[in-house]
Parts: structure tokens; sequence; C-alpha cells
């Protein structure tokens, strides 16, 4: 049995790709410079796949932000507006990722959303119809020609033809019909040019062939890839799958001739079931996605193993996978040096991932040190990690219908939540974060290592906290923020005051670009021991007689940029999150907080990507579990929840059933596509679309920001609309938030005598 993996994480062992990105934003490295910190990763990557004797390692899947908008840019998916700047081929891919703002060039980024179902996020490529589809190998050939001088046994993995057309954006009139045929052209010339390299193998991911499919979607892959399949191109075309299984469309792909097949048998429930009941092709590889690639867990290798001998003896022809790409997930426990070694133990990061696929592999082919190697894993299994903690099990086998739903229904607490807080028409506030700047990060981490002490740590962060307030005040905001100075990230910070949580060091994931975030781990049961923002969100509201919200990170949410258990249900855990996030809500209402955020930035993230699944496997606990955070709070308390960088529109009728007051969303990235789904399904919660996109160093103007309200006015209630950015302002810098909010304070002026 051989083994291989579809991807591998890209940012660096000690996040090396993202400081050269943002240097070479600011233009303090060079193009070269950039390009040989890259290298550099990679090599020493190759390195880890070469130890651990992987017999077909992945090349092409190393992106400098992400492989949708490279695939994009390789086939010239390119906006005629950014080709007219005149710009490079890296810069013009950074702007159709971040945007740009200098040298008299000013362009907004591409839209940007959530991969599938995981917390990466990719850029939408956008077709409008003004230049040819052709492949030209912009990055790849330099990534081909550094493996073959590494001279390793690799394959090219890139994504495939079908995702890429049901992912595109298509603009003025065009529609996927214009381009099927040019991009089919464009991957043939892909492989060609993979074999003349020298290539042994090209891998094309089509991760959408695990969604529900229409008979057109099934007819559009089929036709594709007989006209790749059917060219004798001398290299070997492998097909890789990944989030789900491939039930609607299982013997029309195993019937094309594909050399190698990935299915995945984690979160593909009925993978297994498809092989056995429709079996497998003889002439095929089929390449088992049974380690996790998204989660942190070791993997049982009598639970692997037994999938591996049902196969077997079906006569399958198997190679031992990832059930996706280990770009999930950090790169090595190796620097993890304060958690304990029976902690460790249970983890599996991407370069331990290589290790269980060398130790899998051995012990199914009868290897030297298999026995060693089943007997430790054995041992990992048998010893009991979590103990049951009764008195939260009661409290929420307990919990009845009441529990779910506030006493006083939306409207008549808009009504009485509009008497109380006094706000103008188009009330204006941000999400949540302020700039985190050097000093701040600084002073966190000074705190963090015992250089200051605590009381010099919270005199510090209180004085950061009140000239946020002050600036805020200077702005003409109308509800203020406390800026989040004392939070390291809107999860882990909760984390790191509920029991349940550990934390590591350096387990660092790519959101996206040069933006990374570390997943704390739930490591058992989930308690609140004591308040965890009811003091920084009281003195923040003493410093001013405007309403400063209490900001909160919401049960889905935390979850799910979380490493989850997998010893139980996730309904499990996020109820123990509810319950502790309630009992928060309360202290904050009693502390005399009348506006209190509760993010769910991340709700649909674990949506089944199968609509027949939503409700039974998801919807049916996330959206109670909403309600269950702050069902007890009086009628005029007002509960705000944010969301960001998903597609929304198919659950808007969940969003609006989790009953919160205010809900705010990222809309300008996406044109406020957003908007025609709240109208259609009658949206009876208030509103604040995001006015301007906060992942993009360029400032709003004005008219810009005006210009946007009155498209969401024109679609939604005047009474009903609130005016913000997209998400939280942590990334950005100062001088361009300032200048940012300025301009939509003044918008929200002129918005407010043009509609009284």
């Amino acid at each position: 049995m051989l083994n291989t993996a579809i991807g591998y994480p890209r940012i660096g062992k000690n996040r090396e790709l993202k400081f050269a990105l943002e240097k070479y934003f600011k233009h303090e490295i060079t193009e070269q410079e950039l390009q040989s910190t890259a290298a550099a990763i990679r090599k020493e990557h190759y390195g880890f796949f070469t130890e651990e004797k992987i017999d077909l390692i992945p090349c092409g899947d190393f992106s400098f932000y992400d492989n949708l908008l490279d695939t994009a840019l390789q086939f010239g998916i390119v906006p005629q507006r950014y080709l007219k700047a005149g710009l490079s081929d890296l810069d013009t891919y950074f702007a159709m990722a971040r945007g740009v703002q200098e040298n008299g060039v000013d362009l907004k980024a591409l839209p940007m959303k959530k991969w599938f179902n995981t917390n990466y996020h990719y850029i939408e490529p956008e077709y409008d119809g003004k230049n040819a589809v052709a492949f030209r190998p912009v990055f790849l050939e330099g990534l081909i020609d550094e493996a073959n001088a590494l001279n390793l046994n690799y394959k090219v993995a890139q994504i495939g033809p079908f995702t890429l057309l049901k992912l595109i954006r298509f603009v003025d009139n065009t529609s996927a019909c214009q381009i099927k045929d040019a991009l089919v052209k464009a991957y043939a010339d892909l492989i060609k040019f993979c074999a003349a390299k020298g290539a042994k193998w090209l891998s094309l991911a089509e991760p959408s062939l695990v969604r529900d499919l229409t008979a057109e979607d099934k007819a559009l892959f089929v036709e594709i890839y007989q006209k790749l399949i059917s060219a004798d191109n001398g290299i070997k075309l492998a097909l890789d799958t990944y989030f789900g299984d491939i039930r609607d469309i299982y013997n029309e792909v195993t019937g094309l001739g594909f050399d190698a097949i990935s299915l995945d048998f984690k979160e593909g429930r009925k993978t297994l079931e498809l092989v056995k009941a429709n079996g497998f092709p003889k002439n095929t590889i089929l390449v088992a996605g049974l380690i996790n690639g998204k989660n942190i867990w070791r993997s049982n290798y009598e639970s692997v193993i037994s999938v591996l001998n049902t196969l077997k003896e079906q006569n399958i022809n198997c190679a031992l996978g990832c059930s996706c790409s280990l770009l999930h997930v950090p790169e090595s426990t190796e620097t993890e040096t304060r958690l304990s070694a029976d902690v460790l133990a249970y983890f599996a990061f991407a370069r331990q991932k290589l290790q269980e696929l060398k130790e899998i592999k051995a012990i199914v082919n009868g290897e030297a040190d298999a026995d060693k190697y089943l007997a430790a894993n054995k041992a990992l299994f048998s010893k009991q990690r979590v103990s049951e903690n009764e008195e939260l099990n009661k409290r929420i086998a307990s919990l009845t219908d009441d529990d779910f739903n506030r006493s006083v229904n939306r409207v008549e607490r808009q009504k009485l939540q509009h008497k109380i807080l006094g706000l103008p028409l188009f009330p204006t506030t941000t999400i949540g974060s302020f700039p985190q700047t050097t000093a701040i990060r600084s002073l966190r981490r000074n705190f963090k290592n015992g250089v200051i002490t605590r009381e010099q740590y919270e005199a510090d962060i209180a004085k950061f906290t009140e000239e946020c307030i002050r600036l805020q005040e200077k702005l003409g905001l109308d509800v203020l923020v406390h800026g989040e100075f004392e939070r390291n990230d809107m999860v882990e910070y909760f984390g790191e005051k509920l029991s349940g949580y550990i934390f590591t060091q350096n387990g660092w994931v790519q959101s996206y670009g040069s933006r990374c975030v570390k997943p704390p781990v739930i490591w058992g049961n989930i308690v609140r021991n004591e308040p965890m923002t009811v003091k920084m969100s009281s003195y923040a509201n003493s410093l001013t007689d405007k309403d400063v919200k209490g900001m909160l990170t919401g049960p889905v949410t935390i979850f799910n940029w979380s490493f989850p258990r997998e010893d139980v249900p996730m309904k499990t855990s996020v109820l123990q999150l509810a319950l502790a996030l309630k009992d928060e809500v309360l202290d904050l209402e009693k502390a005399g907080v009348r506006i209190i955020q509760i993010d769910e930035a991340a709700l649909k993230e674990k949506l089944p990507l199968r609509r027949s699944d939503w409700e039974s496997e998801y919807l049916d606990f996330a959206i109670p579990s909403f309600r269950l955070v702050n069902s007890d709070v009086k009628p005029e308390t007002q509960i705000h929840t944010h969301m960001c960088y998903s597609e929304f529109n198919e659950i808007i009728p969940w969003i609006d059933a989790m009953d919160a007051d205010v809900i705010t969303f990222e809309a300008s990235r996406s044109d406020f596509a957003v908007l025609d789904a709240l109208k259609a399904n009658n949206f009876e919660t208030e509103v604040g679309p995001g006015v301007y996109d906060i992942h993009s160093p360029r400032v709003p103007s004005v008219d810009e920001i005006v210009n946007a309200v009155k498209l969401i006015v024109s679609k939604e209630d005047v009474s009903k609309v609130w005016v913000n950015p997209d998400c939280g302002l942590k990334t950005r810098g100062e001088k361009e938030t300032e200048a940012s909010l300025a301009n939509l304070v003044k918008a929200a002026e002129i918005l407010r005598s043009e509609y009284r």
C-alpha cells in the first residue's frame, strides 16, 4: 500500500510567510526576497515528506494568498479593471486579494468567502468577459521546476475545472457556458504542460462534488472530464474529493477512467457504503482519506486499518491518504514546549499526520516497527481522557422550551428599545475590535511573559480603552465599543476563561492571506467559573454617556473556531458553551450594559454541505443555542449579533429565527448580495450590512458610503438600517481606521438630513 497527502500548511513553522507578506505589502522587501522566503518554507516541508517516506508528495498546492485565486490568474479569469492598472502578475494578484489604493490606483478587492465548511477564506474569482480564458503557468512553472530540482516523487496538485466554474462569479451578462469550452482547453494545456515538465501525476481537486448536484451539474462534470481523460498525455490523472461524500455522482466519477480517486472517509458519511454497494474500478487507485485533515487529534489506527481491510476484501487497490488538505491544521507539535507530554500524545498536527501515514502504511505492509507503532497507538486509546461533569449534564437535561425563547416578541421589544436607547436614524457603530497596534501587542506579550505585573497590564489596557472611547466620541459614533485591547483573539480569549479548554503556543492556522488564527482546543467539559467581560465592559460604560456594547463571541462560533472534541457530539459542546455565555450575558445586564453583541460570525461554517442534512444535523441545535444565551434578558436589553464572509442567503429564515434585535453582516465585498435575500424573506431583525471592507487597506469615501446605504435603503425599511463597517477593525491601521470612520459618520449625517 502507498500513501500520499492532498496539501500541506504553507505559512511556515514560525509564520515566516505571514511576516514576509506583510513586509512586502508595506514595500519593506522586494518580490525576490518574498519568493526566497517562500522557497525556503517549501524546501523544509518537502524534507518532512521525504523523511516520513510519503510516496507521492503534493507540489503546486503552495499559495501566497489563496489557491482558487492562483487558479483564476493562471487561466486568465481576471477582471479587466485589474489588468488596466498595469501591475505585475504578483501585484495584480494581491490587488484582487486585498485591494490597493496607492500610486493613483484605487481598486477594491474581490469578494472573500468561506471555503466550503472550513474557517479558511477563499477569494471569489470574477469573470467579466473582457479577456480570453487560456492557460498561463504564472506561478506553477517555478513550483514544478523546484520539485524537479529536488528530485521529488511528486504530483502536481491543482483545483479542478468543475469546482472553478461553480465558484466563479459571472458578471456583465456572462455565464459559465461562455467559458466552458475554453476552460476545458486551458486545462488540457495544463495537463500537457505538466507532462512536458516531467510530472508523472496531476491531481485535480473537485470538492464541489460533495454538494447536492443537479442533473446539469453531473452532465457538466462528465462532459469536462471525458474530454480531459480521453487524451493520452503521458501523465496520470487523479481526482481529489473532500469535505464529504460524492453520493450524487459516485458511479459517473468511478466510470470515467481516472488513475486515482481520493475519497473522504471522515466527513464522507456515506463513502464506505458507496464503495461497498457499487464497487470500485480495478485499474484505479482508491486513495482512502482516513487521516483527519481538519482536526488535531491522533488517529485510532485500529479503526483506520479496519476500513482498509474492508476495502482490501473487495480487491480494491488502495492507498492511504488524508480526508482533505492539511492546510487546516497547525504545522507541528514540535514547537509546543508548555503542554505536557501526556497531552501532546493525543495531538497530531500536519507533521505528525505525515508520521501517521508512514506508521499505518508500515503496519498494513508488515514493515519494520509495525508492532511498535500499533501497540503505542492502542495504549493511547485505551485511556480515559475526560471525566463526566454530572452537574453540567443535569443542567443541560433540565432545559425546557421556555429556556430557548425570550418572553416578549421582537416587534414589541424593538419599540421599547427605540424609546429607551433614543438612537437617531441610521445609528452608527463598529463591529467590536479596534486596531491592535504594536504597543498593544507588546503590552500583552510582556504581561504573558511576566515582564510586567497584572496591575501594570490592567492599567495600560484601561488607558487604551479610554483613548478608544474618546476617539469614538470625537468621531461622533452613536453606539460605542471598548476596543477589545485585552483580547488576543475573539475565541481564544473566552477559551482562556473557561474550564475545559487548553491552548497551544504555535498552533497557527491560515485563515486567509497573511492572517492566521490559533484555535484553542476543547479538551473536556466547558464551564464558566467567573465573569469574563463584565469588569472591562463596566469600566468602558463608566467613561461615557453613550451606550457601549458588551461584546461576546457566540457559542456556535466559539465551537467552530476551536478544535473540537471527537468523543462527544457537537451539540453537547455547543450547549455547554451556550450555558456559560448565558451566565455572562445576565451578569453584563446586571452591570448596566444595555446593548450586548453576541457574535456568530461562523454560524454557517459547520453547516452540512448537503441541504437535506441542515436541520437534522446542525440548525436544529445551532439556532436554539444562540437563543438560549440571551433568552432571560429583559426586553429592553438590545441583543446584537454579527456574521461575515459566508454565503448566508440560503439560511436567512433561520438567521431571523435567532431572534436577535440587530444583526450586522459582511456585505460590501460581496456587493450587498444579501439584501435581496433579506427582502425576499421579510427579514424582521434590524440590520447593518457592512458599508466598507475592512480587509482592504483603502479608505472609503463619503460618497461611496452614502451610495452603499442608499442601496441598502432601497431594499430595507429605513428605520431598521444601521451603518457600520463589514467586520472588526483589529487588523487595520490607526490612521486609515480613523479616516474611514470619520467618513462613515459624515455619510450617516448626510443620510439623516435626506431621509428624516
